[in-house]
């Protein structure tokens, strides 16, 4: 048959009125009861063969319908069902199904489809009267000729509304409602045609042709999201917080990234839910007052105090490994090429989520650290002066420990079938991204000390993880600091300033220099040195602004990592210290009274045993990290710091800068090991 162009939809149309094709069908999905959005071509086309292949096309065919397997859409993300009209994610677990519609009759102007019973109706009504008749010659959607004057050839007279047929490709839908009646009638006899006042024009077949080239670009790199605390009470967060993330990366990616012919994809660890835990045994003994209060603590705060348990630690460390390589394998499956082309694996933690997933990775347990404190506690022995009544008792329970040991290794042999192993994950890390993390106040409590070599292995071997970044939020109460615990200067460093999402010629992150938070303590200060490094830079925080309110962000972590090995707070005290700073800390309130030298002091009285001053980090500035590890979001020029310590923590999910972050150092990962590669072979 002999076609033409459309004009409004670019898309050919044939000459007479045929059935409609799987390619001007368009089938659409709605979420949260929010207006209908359409598949893409790809997508589209696969559902409507599935659903001409169960044999019930069009009104409806004779038979027994065939049977078709689910329908892989929107990345792989989600899976269709044609027989019940649903769509349902593949990797995790959501109540609400998501309901899917054939689209064959639009709405002229907006495009969304008329309701599928309806649509039917008209199409076999349409086809009944009109098949094998020639279209309009002169048509066009831009510029249609007015209906005023032209009689209805046809009609049809639905429940709630009827449908004029003015010609065959003018077809008009409008309100049988008393309102609609009376408002068509007032305007008819001002002169107004029918259509014009009331009608809604309908459209037959999508405006956008559906092809198989219309699909989404191949996944390269898949991204795991890990909740923190607080699962418990909304299950559903994570899911939520995930998809937050995912469009806002897509909003990012049609900007920047358009040109690559990859894709990162995000996926929701949900690993909390599914955990027993003490059962209700903490439920039973929450006393009755303010119950809803303790509830939300029971429910949030109290994942702390589990993982802080030796008896629930490994429940809590299984459960989101078992879940983290559940995915994974899922993925593999449903894309085999994944492994096969060297897809990337990289993880976004968020607050408590990211200690257990970096005690994932490294393996790391408590008796480990029990064992080190034992061989400390013999070294220190050793080089102490005591009694010979003193040694010689010591040096027996020395034997007796050692003895002890000898039998629990023993006991542990013959029990190796038994015993679990420590969680090993399915695949390598090449980023480990942790937002609103507590991690460097863990580490420290479990004695990381700064060393001098300023790599990341100090705290995480590159053999586990090719690239640790801690990314947080000025006033975010639970995040801390990971620098200063590998390069002990850093304290005085400003972390590095992620970009605002619109900045135009960034300047990359690789080339930003160190800047000193406190201008005083820098070593090759000059007179001017402090006002220039007092206004904000595109690549530091600004300084002066934080000190007027007392303190800065980075003094605050300082003296937190510092001082907890040796303050006597609970845990929790040392993750929401920050709220109540009067009672908490008098010593860092002193330190801006002191300046450098009661700060030096601090460090110095609080850490590890003093330093010399030839030791000192802040004396050797030549000794830099490798590749910087602390991220900061920028402050808004209005928002309030005390509000924002209440909301910062859950604001990372739809932040458009965070997004372009992770997305850049995913995206030119590749290109800068080919680079680096290039570099070595010279």
């Amino acid at each position: 048959l002999p076609e033409r162009r459309r004009p409004g939809g670019g898309r050919p149309r044939y000459e007479v009125v045929r059935e409609l094709g799987a390619e001007e069908v368009r089938w659409f999905y709605r979420e949260d009861r929010k207006t209908w959005k359409p598949f893409i071509g790809y997508d589209s086309l696969r559902i409507e063969l599935a659903f001409r292949a169960l044999g019930s096309g069009g009104g409806g065919g004779a038979g027994e319908p065939a049977t078709v397997e689910p329908v892989c859409v929107r990345s792989g993300l989600y899976e269709v069902d044609v027989a019940s009209a649903e769509s349902y994610p593949v990797y995790w677990n959501q109540t609400e199904k998501i309901p899917v519609m054939r689209g064959q009759w639009f709405i002229d102007g907006t495009w969304q489809p008329l309701e599928e019973e309806e649509s039917n109706l008209i199409e076999q009504e349409h086809l009944n009267r009109f098949k094998g008749q020639q279209l309009q010659e002169s048509f066009d959607m831009e510029i249609s000729k007015p209906v005023d004057g032209k009689e209805a050839i046809h009609s049809l007279k639905l429940s709630r509304n009827h449908v004029d047929w003015h010609s065959v490709d003018e077809v008009y839908l409008y309100s049988d409602a008393t309102t609609s009646k009376i408002a068509r009638t007032v305007t008819q006899k001002l002169g107004f045609s029918k259509a014009s006042s009331s009608g809604t024009r309908l459209h037959r077949g999508y405006v956008e042709e559906a092809t198989l080239e219309d699909k989404p670009p191949q996944t390269s790199h898949i991204v795991f999201v890990v909740h923190g605390i607080g699962q418990k009470m909304d299950q559903g967060r994570i899911i939520k917080n995930t998809a937050m993330m995912r469009d806002t990366a897509r909003k990012v990616e049609e900007k920047y990234f358009s040109n690559l012919a990859t894709h990162v994809e995000f996926l929701p660890v949900e690993w909390r839910s599914k955990l027993t835990l003490d059962g209700d045994t903490v439920d039973s003994i929450t006393p009755d007052k303010v119950r809803g209060l303790r509830d939300m603590l029971n429910s949030s705060a109290m994942d702390i105090m589990y993982y802080t348990s030796p008896l629930y630690r490994d429940e809590l460390v299984k459960g989101l490994q078992q879940e983290l390589n559940r995915l994974y394998s899922l993925f593999c499956s449903r894309n085999p090429e994944f492994e096969e082309k060297g897809g990337k694996v990289s993880i976004v933690s968020h607050s408590l989520g990211c200690v257990i997933t970096y005690d994932i990775m490294t393996g790391w347990n408590p008796v480990r650290l029990y064992e080190q404190l034992l061989q400390k506690e013999e070294e220190e022995l050793e080089e102490c002066w005591m009694s010979y009544e003193e040694r010689r008792l010591l040096e027996e329970l020395y034997i007796t420990k050692q003895r002890l040991r000898e039998i629990e290794e023993r006991l542990h042999e013959l029990k190796a079938s038994t015993i679990s192993k420590p969680p090993v994950l399915k695949f390598k890390v090449e980023n480990f991204f942790c937002m609103g993390s507590p991690l460097a106040v863990f580490l420290a409590l479990r004695g990381i000390r700064p060393g001098s070599s300023g790599s990341q292995d100090h705290i995480l071997p590159r053999t586990i993880c090719n690239r640790l970044l801690n990314i947080f939020h000025p006033t975010d109460p639970v995040a801390y600091r990971l620098e200063p615990l590998i390069l002990k200067h850093y304290s005085n460093i400003s972390p590095v300033q992620i970009h605002w999402y619109n900045t135009a010629n960034p300047l990359p992150y690789e080339h930003m220099k160190p800047s000193f938070l406190n201008p005083s303590k820098e070593p090759t200060s000059a007179p001017d040195t402090e006002s220039a490094s007092a206004a904000p830079s595109p690549t530091t925080s600004p300084v002066m602004v934080r000190r007027h309110y007392g303190e800065s962000i980075t003094n605050i972590g300082k003296a937190s990592i510092l001082g907890a090995a040796s303050i006597g707070k609970g845990l929790g005290g040392m993750l929401f210290s920050r709220f109540g700073r009067s009672s908490a800390t008098p010593q860092t309130m002193e330190t801006g009274k002191d300046g450098p030298e009661g700060d030096e002091k601090k460090a110095t009285t609080v850490g590890s045993p003093p330093l010399s001053h030839s030791s000192s980090g802040f004396l050797e500035p030549t000794v830099e990290l490798e590749h910087r590890i602390d991220f900061e979001l920028r402050e808004g020029l209005v928002e309030s710091r005390y509000w924002s310590a209440v909301t910062s923590h859950t604001a990372y999910w739809s932040s458009l800068d965070i997004a372009l972050f992770l997305l850049t150092f995913m995206y030119k990962q590749d290109q800068e090991e080919t680079d680096k590669s290039n570099l070595d072979t010279i």
